[in-house]
């Protein structure tokens, strides 16, 4: 299936101004379209126009803080490898950003003795370069699809899901409505839509009050079903780091991120990050139904404590004192404020080992 967070690699962006108008002229034809539709839309344009990390875009991941992150990924690969026999296998990234987790975790793997071919989901031109700049000899991939299928999976996603588009749902009166986007000039706004079968609400949420919200990702399903059985066929692996809850749960997460502050979602779209949190029961829910088994989620500070990032500090503090108080803040930074934020899910076949940070 298409990847919709971003347009083919040989895609030719349209001018900043477009997308907007675009938008604008295909509501005032037709009206209002979803908030998925609205959101694909926005991050396909925001996506393959930019790099939108680092100090000089608009946020930054744990692995653009410090290489003690990737390092770690690339143990728990390495450890899950070596346990499940040292078969040949293929490492997978979904959205790999700069190449940087790849790097860094290719590093750490490479002492363990796992060398394994790198593959790369990702159709932005300009990140491809960028990744190209880490990891010259990786194979990029357009979707999921066109992954090999000869071997093993070992597939990392770090921000991956919270940027896939998202439906809402809100309750209005005594039924619940599809969230909508309308455009009045080039000013977008939601309002609420046609109501949708109560069948499709989670009965203990059915009865929620007056505004309440619920998000679904029938992408992420999606995407999550296509890889697990990918994984289910050949044998392997995935880890999914994002932000997010289990649910199912009432909630209104949909954000913008600009310049490193949030902003309204419904703003400047295709000129800022959208994103929303991440329904780990559901993505879990459908791995089990393609077969898998899964683990957790537990939040991003007992992952990378398990995985020994106290440890991995105070080596490079000893190795580089003069950079002791830097790597204690970048330690202190993935570890608290993300660290509680953040969520790990691991999904596995059977017959692999249980992922180290899970427990037996």
């Amino acid at each position: 299936m298409t990847n919709p967070l971003i347009p083919p690699a040989d895609h030719k962006p349209e001018p900043e101004d477009a997308l907007p108008e675009r938008l604008a002229r295909a509501i005032a034809l037709a009206g209002p379209i979803p908030v998925a539709q609205f959101m694909a839309a926005a991050n396909a344009h925001y996506y393959g126009t930019r790099d939108p990390l680092g100090a000089g875009g608009d946020f930054t991941t744990s692995p653009e803080i410090s290489q003690m992150f990737g390092e770690l990924i690339g143990l728990w690969c390495a450890d899950l490898w070596d346990r499940a026999g040292r078969p040949e296998v293929h490492w997978v990234e979904l959205g790999p950003g700069r190449g940087t987790l790849a790097a860094d975790a290719r590093r750490a793997m490479a002492k363990a003795g796992f060398a394994p071919s790198i593959h790369f989901v990702e159709t932005s031109a300009t990140l491809r370069t960028a990744q190209a700049e880490r990891v010259a000899d990786a194979t990029w991939h357009d979707t999921v699809e066109t992954l090999p299928t000869d071997r093993p999976l070992i597939v990392v996603a770090n921000e991956f899901f919270d940027a896939l588009p998202i439906r809402q749902l809100v309750r209005r009166g005594e039924g619940w409505h599809e969230r909508l986007v309308a455009a009045q000039d080039l000013l977008f706004l939601p309002i609420a839509g046609p109501p949708v079968p109560p069948e499709i609400i989670p009965e203990p949420l059915r009865e929620a009050e007056a505004g309440s919200v619920i998000e679904v990702s029938p992408t992420s399903v999606a995407v999550m079903r296509q890889l697990a059985a990918r994984i289910a066929a050949q044998g392997g692996a995935a880890l999914i780091i994002d932000y997010g809850y289990e649910g199912p749960a009432i909630a209104d997460t949909l954000q913008a991120v600009r310049g490193h502050a949030y902003a309204n979602p419904f703003d400047r779209p295709g000129e800022q990050d959208l994103s929303a949190h991440v329904d780990f029961t559901t993505l879990a829910a459908a791995a089990q139904g393609s077969g898998l088994a899964a683990f957790g989620p537990v939040t991003q500070r007992d992952l990378l404590g398990a995985l020994g990032i106290d440890q991995r500090t105070a080596g490079l503090a000893r190795a580089h004192p003069d950079r002791a108080d830097a790597l204690l803040a970048d330690r202190n930074r993935l570890m608290q404020d993300m660290g509680t934020l953040f969520r790990a899910l691991a999904v596995t076949r059977p017959d692999w080992p249980v992922p180290a940070g899970y427990g037996e």
